[in-house]
């Protein structure tokens, strides 16, 4: 729990955290400044050499839905105009995508890149790194990259994944203020206020909560995103699930947030399109004012306001996921992440593309161009939050922990296991209890798998 506060120092320190409300940064959240709206060049660092010799090769690069964001891609054109290497990305859909990238890396036909969600319990289970990934600790672009993130792409003390992400990405709810305010509610401090206003918007004609729940992911958000919350509730549960001194069943808390979650299914708050929803109609269904509420990130009302039309970032707002009367932040060091194969034929070239990447101006140019993220896991990027977001941070930023995926081994290679559990519960046809249960059967096989002296 005490790295999640470093994390938020680090945040402060590189991204302007606590002094971003006013200035370029928070100029720049609205839309791309002029300098940043053409990708940048290839630059000689990335190549090897000041007039580089193109090569005629194509990298493959699988991924998960919505892992790829559009200025990347944008990135991987002006690579290739510059160096000859193309960047074929093969993108799956994020319920398939797992077994696909575990198919292809048992029959041999691993990619030249693969993405993968770091987090150091997982990269061995997951994707066994030691011989499907490229060691990459001796890569430039490790020093700059906050340690945090590094820690999670590290198995074994070696760096195999590279991971560009928002570090202020915490899963929390976007609220449109414009609704709250026409029916009088006030942001919601306890799990009891957050129903009176869900019962409010209800009555009102509107959808209180958006949630996508036939993507498979989204909706497991709701319980280990809340890790922090359950820590002060039952002081080293972590702990004791790591050491398997307690299992996920007897938690009580746990238990509680599940519960919780199942209640406001059963009330009608999700409403009648819960099951079929998607994530990628978010923005359109928020901005569209037939929803409330959804659980993202605080980019959510830059991308509403750059999807939709006559629409303003402005009209939303934050607060943390109120399950179990939660008032803190969640942070979560572990994201997305980039591994080149150690099959393939094409290292150095990865290399060269990972370099590239993480080229100040090209960073800087991810950044300013995704509506998504407000701020990078690199030194030196000018971070653009704006004073709604500033303001969130200042309420909720002081009092933070890790997200149970990451902090406790055996739970998040299970995530889409977990989503199918909770539609069962939602569905009546399964508990909370057989939820729990569920988690620590899954956690026992993985633990054994892993030879984990603790489950002996």
């Amino acid at each position: 729990m005490k790295k999640a506060m470093s994390l938020f120092l680090t945040l402060g320190l590189t991204g302007g955290l606590l002094t971003a409300c006013g200035g370029s940064g928070a100029d720049r959240n609205q839309e791309a400044s002029p300098q940043s709206s053409v990708a940048p060049s290839a630059s000689a660092s990335a190549t090897g050499s000041a007039a580089p010799q193109k090569r005629d090769v194509t990298l493959s690069y699988l991924a998960s839905q919505d892992w790829i964001k559009d200025p990347e891609m944008k990135l991987a054109e002006k690579f290739e105009e510059q160096t000859g290497i193309r960047i074929d990305y093969q993108i799956v859909p994020s319920d398939q995508y797992f077994n696909v990238l575990k198919a292809k890396l048992a029959a041999g036909e691993a990619p030249d890149i693969f993405g993968g969600q770091s987090g150091k319990f997982d990269l061995g289970l997951l994707y066994d790194v030691e011989n499907n990934a490229v060691d990459l600790s001796g890569e430039e672009w490790v020093q700059r990259e906050d340690p945090l993130f590094i820690e999670q792409a590290t198995w074994n003390s070696k760096v195999y994944g590279l991971t560009i992400w928002d570090p202020s990405s915490s899963w929390i709810v976007v609220y449109n203020k414009k609704i709250f305010n026409d029916l009088a509610l006030s942001v919601p401090r306890t799990y009891d206020e957050f129903l009176q206003a869900c019962e409010a918007i209800r009555k009102s004609g509107v959808t209180p909560i958006y949630e996508p729940v036939s993507d498979g992911w989204h909706h497991v958000l709701w319980f280990p995103e809340l890790g922090v919350r359950y820590e002060e509730q039952d002081p080293g549960l972590a702990d004791r699930l790591i050491s398997n001194e307690q299992t996920f069943e007897s938690s009580a808390v746990l238990e509680q947030a599940l519960n919780q979650f199942n209640e406001l299914v059963q009330k009608g708050y999700f409403g009648d399109n819960a099951l079929s929803n998607t994530y990628a109609d978010t923005e359109r269904n928020m901005a569209d004012g037939k929803y409330a509420m959804t659980v993202y990130n605080i980019g959510l009302p830059a991308q509403i306001e750059n999807a939709v039309p006559g629409s303003s970032a402005e009209d939303y707002g934050f607060f943390p996921i109120p399950l179990n009367d939660n008032q803190s932040l969640n942070v979560n060091p572990a994201a997305p992440s980039k591994f080149i194969s150690s099959s393939s034929k094409h290292v150095e070239e990865a290399k060269m593309f990972f370099s590239f990447l993480t080229e100040q101006e090209n960073l800087q140019y991810l950044l300013d161009n995704e509506p998504k993220f407000t701020a990078l896991n690199f030194s030196g990027v000018q971070a653009k939050y704006n004073a709604e977001q500033k303001a969130f941070f200042d309420a909720y930023g002081m009092k933070t922990g890790t997200v149970y995926q990451t902090a406790i081994n055996y739970l998040n290679p299970q995530w889409m296991d977990i989503g199918k559990d909770m539609t069962a519960m939602i569905s009546n046809q399964m508990t909370a209890k057989d939820v729990l249960k569920s988690i620590d059967k899954r956690r026992a096989q993985q633990a054994k798998a892993a030879k984990d002296p603790n489950w002996q």
